[in-house]
């Protein structure tokens, strides 16, 4: 039996959000420590017209989907017990119409997913362990665990198209550069399939790549493609995967040294789709007032993103300055003083302010009030060099960008202000989708 194992990481866009749907912004995306798993093992071929592809979660009371692949290209597969995962019915689909097997030649495919703790709210589950991992284990189904905004859904997908491309592909190398662009591509058409629109892919790229400076693909890359069961889609798809340059920027990034992510789940998610639908109907409306704010939040992204630069270099060639300076932000003491650090905070302060406008006049809650106040108490916090409620915004996980040493749980332990909010043990992440051992997702207790 043919087995593997995937695992992608979680993401948090801390600038970039909206903008990043306009391929001419660029975007900063960190990726995070929790990632998605996908454990993909075959039976051996025997003699019938077809073979089912299984994808399940035992975390989520036993999700599982069945999907039956039989006929030619093109493929369109359904699943037997009339249940409904878009992400996994996309991913199948497309993997299927782009390697287009022999059903009659395959075995069956079981592919089990598996997430870190910290995309879904703590609630009522119970942590479970083995001498590898560690996985919270949920009483309810997927659909009514909250989640906290870390990009499950682009993490299922890149997983799950690097498991099932793995099977078809069985030289699939994550290392290698053109690999990662083969599993990238797949990832975003079944992604923006499955949401029914093309997305920024941001998420996907950050899956796939790890922590990214991010430019967007145009859009109409996936919009020309023809309809999955159209005679034509396994060649236009494969013409796409294969043979476009797509001209996305994935340049890849560090958070400075002594510098780190911290997350704060306030337990109440946000359903992007409706964010940005709003906030598309507030910018067609307000052209070309709404304009002049985005270009006005680009100049706080870009700010950001070279002070960001900045304090790389300056670790690399003044470690002594650069390392009285980060002492100055964890005592909380005449930080500001720093012309790097004000720039920093400035640029995000601008961004959050012109968002809090976009809030007040879309109806979107890009930053409702209790993130505003949530975050601006975090700013008092010794440490926190900056805050901001990252991707879409809403009320997702909060993302602060702290030093090593500080210990924000233990400061906000006993403080009313945080009584609502559980802290993340997240961390930076820079690698993207990577090889793990099969063998190290068995027997959880």
């Amino acid at each position: 039996m043919v087995k593997k194992a995937f695992s992608a990481p979680g993401k948090a866009l801390l600038v970039g959000g909206y903008l990043v749907l306009d391929p001419q912004y660029r975007s900063y995306v960190v990726a995070l420590s929790s990632r998605m798993h996908a454990v993909v093992s075959q039976a051996a071929p025997c003699d019938k017209k077809g073979f089912k592809i299984t994808i399940k979660s035992s975390q989520f009371n036993n999700d599982e989907w069945n999907y039956m692949v039989e006929g030619e290209a093109p493929f369109v597969v359904r699943e037997l017990d009339g249940r409904k995962n878009p992400f996994a019915e996309k991913v199948v689909e497309v993997i299927m119409n782009y390697c287009q097997p022999a059903p009659n030649r395959m075995g069956d495919i079981l592919v089990e997913i598996y997430s870190d703790p910290g995309y879904h709210s703590v609630g009522t589950s119970i942590l479970k362990r083995n001498s590898y991992k560690e996985f919270r284990f949920h009483d309810e189904t997927i659909t009514k665990v909250p989640k906290t905004g870390l990009g499950s859904s682009a993490g299922l997908v890149t997983v799950l198209v690097s498991a099932l491309l793995s099977i078809f592909k069985p030289n699939l190398d994550v290392g290698a550069e053109e690999d990662l662009v083969t599993i990238h591509n797949l990832s975003q058409v079944a992604h923006c399939q499955a949401q029914g629109k093309v997305g920024s892919g941001f998420d996907v790229a950050a899956a796939v790549f790890g922590s990214v400076m991010y430019q967007r693909f145009d859009p109409e890359l996936i919009n020309k493609l023809p309809a999955a069961d159209s005679l034509h889609y396994g060649q236009a798809l494969r013409q796409l995967i294969d043979e476009t340059d797509w001209k996305f920027m994935h340049e890849n990034i560090t958070l400075p040294p002594g510098l780190r992510l911290i997350m704060g789940d306030v337990n109440n998610g946000s359903e992007t789709t409706k964010l940005v639908a709003k906030v598309k109907t507030w910018y067609q409306q307000n052209i070309p007032r709404s304009l002049e704010i985005y270009q006005k939040i680009n100049q706080g992204n870009v700010s950001f993103i070279e002070g960001i630069g900045k304090l790389v270099s300056l670790s690399k060639e003044s470690p002594s300055e650069y390392s009285s300076m980060l002492e100055s932000l964890n005592s909380g003491t005449d930080f500001e003083s720093y012309d790097i650090f004000r720039q920093i905070r400035q640029a995000v302060e601008q961004i959050r302010s012109k968002f809090r406008l976009i809030t007040n006049e879309s109806g979107a809650d890009i930053e409702p009030l209790v993130q505003t106040q949530l975050l601006d108490q975090s700013l008092n916090l010794k440490g926190v060099l900056t805050g901001v409620v990252p991707g879409a915004g809403g009320f997702d996980a909060i993302s602060l960008i702290v030093t090593e040493k500080s210990d924000i749980p233990s400061q906000t332990q006993n403080d009313s202000n945080f009584s609502s909010v559980t802290w993340l043990n997240l961390r930076q992440q820079n690698m993207g989708v990577k090889d793990e051992v099969p063998e190290h997702y068995a027997n959880f207790t």
